[in-house]
């Protein structure tokens, strides 16, 4: 039998079961912070940008194949789901994303879930493992915050981390809307 510890958490508290799991969950899933913002529904003509982190933030974003693979499924859903891809590069750990919504009925959330499920279902097909975490980061960007000024600061991010000199010569890196490569 398990012995039940408490501790004081503080004047005016009542003593807090430290041991028990399920009580410790519960408690954390219901204060969990929110990353998304409350009061808007991430439909319509905005832009983000994305980051999506591998689970366990594995370095899997290595070889040509599976990030050309990535790519051309990112490439068929940002159309299914009526997005530009202003920029995208995968790190080895993580991918960044500046989308733009088309229209009033570009939804965000069911964008990023079902580019992350249908990725996420082969590669665990493949692999045996997941993909991704179950989460993302997001920013909606500013009217003021210019789209090609966020673009290049994401091509940016492999000299930032020390992986190339350069980013025209980061090969996991691009824009379905203009030339990467053009200055």
């Amino acid at each position: 039998m398990n012995e039940i510890k408490y501790s004081s958490v503080g004047q005016g508290f009542s003593l807090a079961d430290i041991n028990n799991k399920d009580i410790n969950n519960k408690v954390s899933n219901r204060y969990k912070k929110r990353i998304r913002l409350q009061n808007f529904n991430y439909k319509g003509i905005y832009r983000y940008f994305i980051t999506l982190c591998t689970f366990q933030k594995r370095k899997i974003f290595n070889d040509n194949s599976s990030v050309t693979w990535l790519i051309d499924v990112l490439r068929e859903k940002s159309k299914l789901f009526r997005f530009k891809v202003w920029a995208y590069c995968f790190m080895p750990n993580h991918l960044h994303l500046l989308l733009e919504g088309e229209d009033y009925f570009s939804d965000m959330k069911k964008f990023l879930s079902s580019f992350k499920q249908h990725t996420g279902y082969y590669y665990k097909k493949k692999t045996g493992g997941r993909l991704w975490q179950v989460n993302f980061y997001e920013h909606v960007l500013r009217k003021e915050e210019e789209t090609i000024s966020i673009a290049y600061y994401i091509f940016n991010n492999p000299v930032r981390k020390g992986l190339v000199n350069d980013y025209k010569k980061y090969e996991f890196l691009g824009s379905f809307e203009f030339d990467v490569l053009q200055t």
